[in-house]
């Protein structure tokens, strides 16, 4: 699955959301406050080094979808600043291409309103979340790199709209 980021509640709400187990990657920063690593891990977290190679994140990542496990991956690479979807970084492109799954776009609205970047707490605030159709194997193998981070960025924009429309 390919979401949008727009805060802290994003994991946990597109988990709830999901009718299977989910694995998320996550920065690997977040790993290193002992009692937060066990908690992210035993709820499915790949830590991942976003300035190095994230190697090992990549394996654990390519082991687990392959076993038939779905993994969460925010590509805009950061919560959003001002709710909005932000450009997409490419690095997803090789991890969907070496998994042969099924890319799955997510639009989540209604987070950052309930807990934006700036605040220390989350507010109550509605939040809908909005599943697009999946991006089959043979479709992400047709395009180019640059190409389908495009797409993916289209779909997860429509999957937002969607959920923003759910809202109003």
């Amino acid at each position: 699955m390919l979401s949008n980021h727009q805060s802290h509640l994003d994991p946990p709400l597109i988990g709830v959301a999901s009718n299977r187990r989910l694995n998320y990657l996550a920065r690997e920063t977040l790993f290193r406050f002992a009692p937060f690593a066990w908690f992210i891990r035993s709820v499915g977290s790949i830590p991942i080094d976003r300035e190095g190679s994230g190697l090992s994140g990549l394996k654990e990542t390519l082991k687990r979808l392959r076993q038939g496990g779905a993994v969460v991956i925010f590509p805009e690479g950061t919560r959003s600043r001002d709710g909005e979807v932000a450009p997409l970084k490419p690095g997803f492109s090789a991890l969907a291409r070496r998994a042969n799954v099924p890319l799955v776009p997510v639009g989540i609205e209604g987070a950052f309103a309930a807990w934006p970047r700036r605040r220390k707490f989350p507010l109550p605030a509605p939040i809908a979340i909005v599943f697009g159709p999946p991006l089959e194997p043979s479709v992400v193998a047709s395009y180019t790199d640059r190409e389908l981070v495009a797409e993916v960025e289209r779909r997860i924009r429509v999957c937002h709209e969607a959920a923003r429309e759910l809202l109003r």
